[in-house]
C-alpha cells in the first residue's frame, strides 16, 4: 500500500517560524533533487504513524503539495528528531527519477536463529551490521534483505557475497572489486568464559597466623 503525505509550500522561514510551526503540531520539511528545492510545512499527524515503520524508509512516498492531484514521487532521506522528546523536528525528501539508480540503506532481517546448530550448541550470534547500502532503481528498492542463519555453525559467518540480493539490486560495498569489502554481516562465536581468581589473601593470612603460633 502506497504511503501518501500531504504538505504545503512554506514561505515563512527561519528558526522563529519553525518554532511557531511546532507549537501548531507542524514541522518544516524540504524536498530536493531533479529540480529546485522547495520548503514545505507538514502536519505531524501525516508522518507520526509512519516514523516507526521500516517500509517508510524503503518505499516511494507520494508527496502531495498544496492539494494538487498529482503527487511527486519521493523517498525519505533524513528525519531529525528532538534531542529530548520523542518527536520529529524536520524531514528531508528527495525526488525520485525513475530512470536513475539511487543509493539507499536497507535493513537486514535475521532469521533462523532459534534452529541454528551453532546457537543450539551454546554459541552466541553477533550481528556485525544491521543494514547495507544498495544501488538500484526506485522500483527495485527492497523493503529489507533477509539473512537466514538457520544452518550456521559455531565459528562460521555469512558475508555480503552470500546474501540473497533481489534482482536489479547491487550492494554498494561490492562494486569496488576488492575482496576486502566482502565483510561479514553475522557470525556465531563461542562465548568467552571469564574465570574468576579466588581471593588468596585470607588463606595466606591464615598461614601466617599459624606460623606465628
Amino acid at each position: 500500500m502506497a504511503i501518501t503525505i500531504n504538505a504545503e509550500t512554506r514561505t515563512d522561514l527561519g528558526k522563529g517560524a519553525s518554532r511557531r510551526l511546532r507549537l501548531e503540531e507542524k514541522i518544516p520539511a524540504i524536498v530536493y533533487g531533479s529540480g529546485d528545492p522547495k520548503s514545505l510545512t507538514i502536519d505531524l499527524r501525516e508522518v507520526r504513524p509512519h516514523v516507526n515503520e521500516e517500509v517508510f524508509y524503503a518505499s516511494i512516498v507520494a508527496l502531495k503539495v498544496d492539494g494538487k492531484k498529482t503527487a511527486e514521487k519521493v523517498i525519505v532521506r533524513d528525519i531529525q528528531h528532538h534531542p529530548f522528546k520523542v518527536d520529529i523536528m524536520h524531514i528531508d525528501f528527495q525526488r525520485v527519477d525513475a530512470k536513475k539508480k539511487m543509493h539507499m540503506h536497507v535493513q537486514l532481517h535475521f532469521t533462523g536463529e532459534d534452529v541454528s546448530p551453532g546457537v543450539k550448541s551454546g554459541g552466541q550470534v553477533s550481528h556485525v551490521v544491521n543494514e547495507v547500502e544498495v544501488i538500484c532503481l526506485a522500483k527495485d528498492i527492497p523493503e529489507f534483505i533477509e539473512v537466514d542463519i538457520s544452518a550456521l555453525e559455531t565459528g562460521e559467518s555469512i558475508h555480503l557475497t552470500e546474501l540473497n540480493i533481489p534482482k536489479g539490486v547491487e550492494l554498494a560495498a561490492l562494486t569496488h572489486g576488492d575482496e576486502n569489502h566482502d565483510t561479514a554481516v553475522v557470525s556465531i562465536h563461542t562465548p568467552k568464559v571469564v574465570v574468576e581468581e579466588e581471593d588468596e589473601a585470607p588463606a595466606a593470612a591464615a598461614e601466617d597466623d599459624a606460623t606465628e603460633e
